[in-house]
């Protein structure tokens, strides 16, 4: 009969990572690859890993990361949920189902109020109470559309050094971001460093009144070719200004430069004459924009919140349920009993419903056209202010 337990570290290179390189890689894997998976094991160590197996095989196996998630201001304990894998011959006999409801259990029970994951098929994990967050964008320009930027006289200055030693300065900037932006979220340290042990890109920061105040970390394929860059990471326009100008003086270097960039960049606005290709391409299988939900009713309190005053029942989830009053009216998100209160508006949500207006990524409207729970007209308004439309940027991809 199959069961579902923790395994240990090393037990990975047998189980669960034999899983994932089916699923996700070139396949049958070669010697090599399979020798690769030990120096893995590092960077997996604090992760919850679980597998269903039978017989001593393992049918499917299901991770979780510990990382850390910016909700509206709020830096909360996120469960990154990653390498969700079937074996090909035990597929679709809900081995998932069972691992994903242990695994968010746990997680939830040491206190992880969000969650979030790269779904295979997005309609699957929406069953799970998962909704849709933005794909960032690519933007491929010619350095040679930079060249203004050259001749600008900008405050600051630029560093450029290899990831391996700048690494101290990157993790502080992305922490940096991790408290000032909504959505963003990080790997723990024994994740991340393999970024610095990899060594395998430059790091370009820009520092502004002696401020680090923007970094991208970017590899060159080969002359002529691309400059590709990273997440574009900034607090003002002139640390972007700053490494964009860095980027313009490989004109005579590479052909083009392409950049990954949150939702609400607009880099058709950064010069006049930029002639840009902005693209995010979602496909299935293959390249799948993240989801996430909340995973406790305690992530809301304490949020900012607009002065609205709505009751909500939550229904058809395993981890969010009941009858709960937002109240926003003080400017920070209070959770009260809602079965004692009748008049304030009311809206029947699921948790995939209450986690897109907490993520900013729907309407009230689109929660209820998208199936998502009953909004009428008042409750609409009332959620609007307590929950304003706000675009999310992961960042760390997992």
């Amino acid at each position: 009969m199959a069961a579902v337990r923790r395994i240990s570290s090393e037990e990975r290179l047998t189980t669960s990572f034999v899983l994932s390189a089916y699923a996700f890689e070139a396949t049958p894997r070669t010697f090599r690859r399979a020798e690769e998976f030990r120096n893995y094991l590092p960077y997996n160590e604090g992760n919850r890993t679980l597998i269903v197996e039978e017989n001593g095989e393992t049918l499917a196996a299901a991770s979780a990361i510990p990382m850390r998630q910016n909700l509206r201001g709020a830096v909360l304990p996120m469960a990154g949920v990653a390498g969700v894998a079937t074996h090909p011959l035990a597929r679709r006999q809900g081995h998932v189902r069972t691992l994903l409801h242990q695994l968010l259990d746990e997680m939830r029970d040491e206190g992880h109020q969000v969650t979030a994951l790269y779904p295979f098929r997005p309609s699957f994990y929406a069953r799970f109470g998962y909704v849709g967050l933005p794909k960032p964008r690519t933007a491929t320009f010619s350095p040679a559309d930079l060249s203004p930027l050259l001749r600008a006289e900008l405050p600051g200055e630029v560093g450029w050094e290899r990831i391996g030693t700048g690494y101290p300065a990157w993790r502080e900037f992305t922490e940096r971001c991790l408290h000032d932006r909504h959505g963003f979220a990080l790997f723990p340290d024994y994740r991340d460093v393999r970024l610095r042990d990899d060594d395998d890109r430059w790091l370009l920061t820009a520092r502004v009144d002696g401020a680090l105040a923007g970094a991208v970390t970017y590899r060159i394929d080969e002359h002529g070719g691309e400059l590709v860059a990273d997440d574009l990471l900034v607090a003002d326009p002139y640390a972007r200004a700053l490494l964009l100008q860095f980027f313009a003086r490989h004109v005579d270097q590479v052909e083009r430069v392409s950049v990954r960039l949150a939702a609400d960049e607009l880099p058709e606005l950064w010069l006049t004459d930029l002639a840009v290709h902005v693209e995010a391409r979602v496909a299935r299988p293959g390249s799948s924009a993240p989801m996430a939900r909340l995973l406790a009713l305690d992530a809301l309190t304490g949020l900012p919140a607009g002065p609205g005053r709505v009751r909500v029942e939550l229904t058809g989830d395993r981890w969010l349920a009941g009858s709960h009053l937002l109240d926003g009216t003080t400017g920070s998100l209070e959770l009260l009993d809602g079965t004692t209160t009748t008049s304030v508006p009311t809206a029947t949500l699921t948790a995939a419903g209450l986690s897109a207006l907490a993520y900013g990524v729907l309407d009230p409207i689109e929660i209820h056209l998208r199936g998502l729970g009953q909004v009428p007209a008042d409750a609409a308004a009332e959620l609007r202010r307590i929950f304003p439309r706000q675009l999310p940027y992961l960042f760390a991809d997992f």
